[in-house]
């Protein structure tokens, strides 16, 4: 499995705690490796890694993304998809040691893949925004 694969293995499980009610976090990550068969050991550490990180900064990165959106736009108005690749980048790019353009790169890859036709302009242009400041 290599990192763009780890990478959208993060993204979905994101993804999936967005729409489904919370549970409790491990037993949530436990389930997702379980039931996609991840057996990667580096894969499980990034993927837990990520979720317990987004949710341990859950508050700067909600803040980061509703200063950079438009000014009529509210964070709600965001698909979950979207909302899941953004939250994944800013983690990466504010706290972990990854060059910020892999980084931007990887999330339009998954825009273009799971968003919609604008997401990944979208996605690109918040990243970029956030790359600045």
């Amino acid at each position: 499995m290599n990192r763009s694969e780890i990478r959208e293995q993060a993204f979905k499980l994101i993804y999936s705690l967005e729409i489904q009610k919370k549970e409790e976090l491990e037993d949530q990550i436990e389930l997702y490796i379980e039931s996609n068969s991840i057996v990667n050991k580096s894969a499980i550490e990034y993927i837990k890694d990520a979720v317990f990180g987004i949710e341990e900064h859950k508050e700067e990165i909600l803040e980061k993304i509703e200063k950079n959106l438009k000014a009529e736009w509210k964070i709600d108005r965001i698909s979950k998809i979207d909302l899941a690749i953004l939250k994944l980048a800013i983690y990466e790019i504010k706290y972990k040691e990854i060059p910020f353009k892999v980084v931007i790169n990887e999330a339009v890859e998954l825009a273009k893949k799971y968003g919609e036709d604008s997401s990944k302009n979208f996605i690109n242009g918040i990243l970029a925004s956030i790359i600045k400041e």
